[in-house]
């Protein structure tokens, strides 16, 4: 999404990085409640957090209203779409959760990583072009050419 449509976004859940990571959050919420991962409040609880965190870290910078401090919260929400990725090989590798689930939940983590990658690519297209404009000398500039 070019920050040009982005400015167009009235609230943060008509986000598409946001809506998919709510997604991501349910199904991370489903599978913690099955009976081998619910056990283990460690990571069931790391992995609720985590994606939380995603949705959570997308919305607040989105409020805040001001491109940099949004690039930085999608810098943390993309972040903790790793620390998930990395969790969800745990609980496969422990047997918590079955190769398909799995796949489901790590191919939709991949997805809002890369449109959070997007989203922050685009705020860093739209700040390094506005730091390229050529300065203009306002008529109420203090410095005066008399040639």
């Amino acid at each position: 999404m070019e920050v040009s449509q982005l400015t167009k976004v009235g609230r943060f859940e008509d986000l598409i990085a946001w809506q998919k990571a709510r997604i991501l959050t349910q199904l991370i919420y489903q599978i913690t409640q099955q009976e081998k991962l619910k056990k283990d409040f460690g990571l069931s609880g790391q992995m609720q957090r985590a994606s939380v965190s995603v949705m959570s870290n997308i919305a607040e910078g989105f409020e805040r209203n001001r491109p940099g401090e949004f690039h930085q919260f999608l810098s943390i929400a993309k972040a903790s779409c790793a620390e998930l990725r990395s969790q969800l090989y745990v609980a496969l590798d422990v047997n918590y959760i079955q190769q398909s689930e799995f796949q489901q939940i790590f191919n939709q983590a991949e997805e809002v990583g890369r449109i959070i990658g997007g989203l922050r690519a685009s705020l860093d297209r739209n700040r390094n072009a506005v730091t390229a404009l050529p300065t203009q000398h306002s008529p109420l500039s203090t410095q005066h050419s008399y040639d």
